[in-house]
């Protein structure tokens, strides 16, 4: 059998290659780039994608690496509670939450794969610039390489994919979705006893999510911060373009919190990046024949609720499946499509629209900023509880979605 043309070496698709190989499924990955770095800030994985990674023993390294989160908390932009919950095997899941710095995680995953499926099984310098197929199979071309053939292709390309643009020529750009972001990483002090996924603030104003995604030898974490502000015009959409501190802090000069000095945290970064918030609308369909996409090449979302990463590890998962189950392979990805893009397209729209920070929007929006006394004086806490558990549902990490039996 020709093996899998995976087309992207990053999360989704190293995860991929684990899957088809477990499957006994021959597979190749092309990456674009020549060599991995180092590159990016943190990401959140949360039980639903740690339950399909446990398979492959990558969440007790990943743990190693990161860091195990116990709740969630919001705050308001006064720096008051408002809500609070539980994460991952706190809460009751089988399964972990853990925050890590997705250069680690990614090196966790190459790691893994080179481990199972040999150091040939990945393969950089190789850009994907067209994918051709017949009765027989694919043909997958690069830029200045030879082509390769394989049985099917799955493009892993990211938001901007060579794949996805063959089969939607006329799609255009990502979706500015009118907020920008900057994201840091700052070495300090634990902060909310260290094991804390914090939200801070509404769009309106300026919002911030701030969680540590490394413990030091010296007692200190790594600190991940992402600032989120509407914005007209959109950033450069470049995870590595450098941010300039000019450029957002003075909307957050005096939120000096009893618990957080966020002024200090971003004025010691170590690294700071901006981009803008984009996604892609829902297709109803991603290739077609013997190639499909994953990931942020079929389904880009806003970077909430831990959910780029955690979609496309689901992906990965199903192709196997549907592939392993189905002789022919145009079939297996077209139950695949049938598949994700009903689930994926929920959480594309659930992002736009009631994303968890929802809670602090909702919060702030009656106070009008100002503080309060009790929190079931402006709000009743079931209400920011319904919110929450109605996006983990459409997202697929309800706790009963995600404790059903293997």
């Amino acid at each position: 059998m020709d093996p899998v043309i995976i087309i992207g070496g990053g999360i989704g698709g190293l995860v991929l290659a684990l899957n088809l190989h477990q499957a006994g499924l021959p597979c190749r990955v092309y990456e674009a780039a020549a060599g991995f770095r180092n590159l990016g800030v943190g990401i959140n994985i949360l039980p639903h994608a740690i339950r399909e990674l446990e398979r492959f023993d990558v969440p007790d390294a990943m743990v190693r690496e990161g860091n195990e989160p116990h709740d969630f908390v919001f705050y308001a932009s006064s720096g008051q509670l408002i809500y609070k919950e539980p994460a991952g095997r706190f809460a009751g899941y089988d399964y972990r939450h853990v925050s890590i710095h997705r250069g680690d995680f990614h090196a966790i995953l190459l790691e893994r794969v080179r481990e199972r499926l040999g150091d040939a099984a990945v393969v950089g310098g190789h850009r994907c610039v067209a994918v051709e197929q017949d009765a027989e199979g694919v043909t997958v071309r690069f830029e200045g390489r030879d082509p390769v053939r394989g049985s099917v292709a799955i493009g892993c390309d990211g938001i901007r994919s060579a794949v996805r643009q063959q089969f939607h020529p006329n799609e255009g750009a990502p979706s500015f979705g009118g907020i920008n972001m900057w994201r840091g990483v700052t070495p300090g002090q634990p902060f909310l006893g260290g094991k804390s996924v914090c939200r801070v603030g509404a769009l309106a104003t300026g919002k911030i999510v701030i969680y540590p995604m490394k413990n030091l030898p010296d007692g200190r974490q790594l600190i991940n911060w992402v600032v989120e502000i509407v914005q007209d015009v959109a950033t450069p959409n470049d995870w590595a373009t450098p941010g300039r501190l000019e450029d957002f802090i003075d909307r957050f000069r005096h939120w000096h919190f009893d618990w957080l000095d966020i002024p200090a945290m971003f004025e010691q970064a170590e690294t700071i990046l901006e981009y803008p918030m984009c996604d892609r609308d829902p297709l109803t369909h991603w290739g077609g024949g013997r190639v499909t996409l994953l990931g942020d090449a079929a389904h880009p979302v806003y970077p909430r609720g831990g959910n780029g990463a955690a979609q496309a590890i689901l992906d990965a998962n199903a192709i196997a499946r549907h592939l392993l189950a189905q002789p022919d392979a145009a079939a297996a990805l077209a139950a695949y499509e049938a598949e994700r893009i009903p689930a994926t397209t929920k959480v594309i729209l659930a992002s736009r629209q009631e994303p968890p920070d929802t809670i602090i929007n909702r919060v702030e929006a009656i106070t009008g900023g100002r503080r309060f006394e009790r929190i079931e004086d402006v709000i009743d806490p079931a209400e920011l509880q319904a919110i929450a558990r109605r996006y983990a549902s459409i997202a697929g990490y309800d706790k009963a979605s995600v404790n059903r039996p293997v």
